[in-house]
């Protein structure tokens, strides 16, 4: 298959809510290569009218990167579709095995063209809140490979976003925990994204250079996941609380 027809065939799982087999291995995808079918998906979202509102990251865990053999974060992109407002309803039915993470969030006050520092990072930062991303791989049995999760969009499928606040630089060890209708499901430390959440905007802003991507004033960056992802079932109310930040919390049905 050429790369627009696999980004055409993730693209079509995504709709129809239905899983494929993994491409990478079959098709000999490289990396590069993946992050191009990444942009031919999402840029067939932007046909259909949707609009790009920043950036995701993964791999945001040692561990993690160690797990999976690689030595650098991977990112997708977001949309306006993806957006879910606080305490919404949702329906399920609209993913095909999606998982939920607390994460933080932060938002660009200016464009980004340059690699920035972490001593230089807040000033290109102005809000910041707690925040849900939801995943939903399009591959059966959410398994993949390096290539097909980035190809896939790093899985991105929605986000919930709290109350924006100012930022503090000093967040990186600040307890964030995961409800599942009231009952804590997962606890966890901000450190665990890459020792301080503000370091995966510095991550962002190296990668986008080198992949020539601008990052936009008021584009959202989720850091990565602070904790092990939950799946979601019917009916339930999913919180997030951060130390600091507050909560934020949406519903499935």
């Amino acid at each position: 298959m050429t790369q627009d027809e696999i980004a055409l065939k993730l693209d079509e799982a995504a709709r129809k809510c239905k899983p494929i087999a993994q491409l990478a291995a079959t098709e000999n995808i490289t990396l590069e290569e993946a992050y191009n079918i990444q942009r031919l998906s999402i840029n067939k979202r932007i046909e259909r009218g949707e609009k790009t509102t920043g950036f995701k990251l993964g791999f945001t865990s040692r561990a993690k990167m160690e797990q999976m053999g690689v030595h650098d974060l991977i990112w997708g992109i977001l949309t306006d579709k993806m957006h879910i407002a606080p305490e919404e309803e949702v329906s399920l039915n609209q993913w095909i095995h999606p998982r939920a993470e607390p994460e933080i969030a932060f938002r660009l006050n200016q464009d980004i063209t340059e690699a920035i520092g972490l001593s230089e990072i807040h000033n290109y930062i102005d809000k910041m809140a707690p925040a849900i991303e939801i995943i939903d791989s399009r591959y059966e049995n959410f398994k993949f490979s390096l290539e097909d999760v980035v190809a896939d969009n790093c899985s991105s499928t929605g986000y919930v976003i709290g109350n924006w606040i100012d930022v503090d630089t000093n967040i990186s060890e600040l307890n964030i925990s995961l409800h599942i209708d009231g009952k804590t499901v997962e606890t966890g430390k901000t450190s665990a994204i890459l020792d301080n959440p503000l370091q995966s905007v510095v991550e962002l802003t190296r990668l986008a250079q080198k992949a020539e991507v601008p990052l936009k004033k008021g584009d959202i960056v989720l850091a990565g996941a602070a904790t092990a992802a939950i799946y979601l079932k019917e009916n339930q109310h999913i919180e997030v609380q951060v130390e600091k930040m507050g909560n934020v919390a949406f519903r499935v049905k």
